[in-house]
């Protein structure tokens, strides 16, 4: 019996949680530091990301990933996603990786697309 509890105390200090306030310091401290550096892009716009990258600049793609960055974390932490199981993790965070970024493609490239119609005048199709 005093061998079970032994390995019970031993078990319990390699179990060491963070705690909650700890917790929101990070999550604070990280999604400020990402809003930072998305609020800094927009303001400045550097002319180094103006280039095109599958029909989008550069500095979208970046707003994008960032943004998606931060959604992931805030799913991550406060809907504690990390505490549950594999396939569960898995269902929640493919969409948001993939489809998502998919999703913001192909809604950006027929904006551009009906932006060039409107921009250079009325296309008629003949059928």
């Amino acid at each position: 019996m005093a061998h079970d509890t032994e390995n019970l105390a031993i078990f319990r200090g390699l179990l060491k949680f963070k705690s909650n306030v700890q917790k929101i310091w990070g999550v604070l401290i990280f999604l400020s530091i990402v809003t930072t550096v998305e609020v800094i892009l927009g303001i400045v716009k550097p002319q180094s990301l103006m280039g095109m990258f599958l029909g989008m600049k550069i500095l979208n793609w970046i707003f994008i990933i960032l943004t998606i960055v931060k959604a992931y974390y805030i799913a991550w932490d406060f809907m504690h996603i990390r505490d549950e199981k594999g396939s569960f993790k898995g269902s929640i965070v493919f969409p948001l990786v993939f489809l998502i970024p998919f999703l913001s493609w192909i809604l950006l490239v027929e904006a551009d697309y009906i932006f060039e119609v409107m921009r250079t005048g009325f296309v008629s199709w003949n059928f």
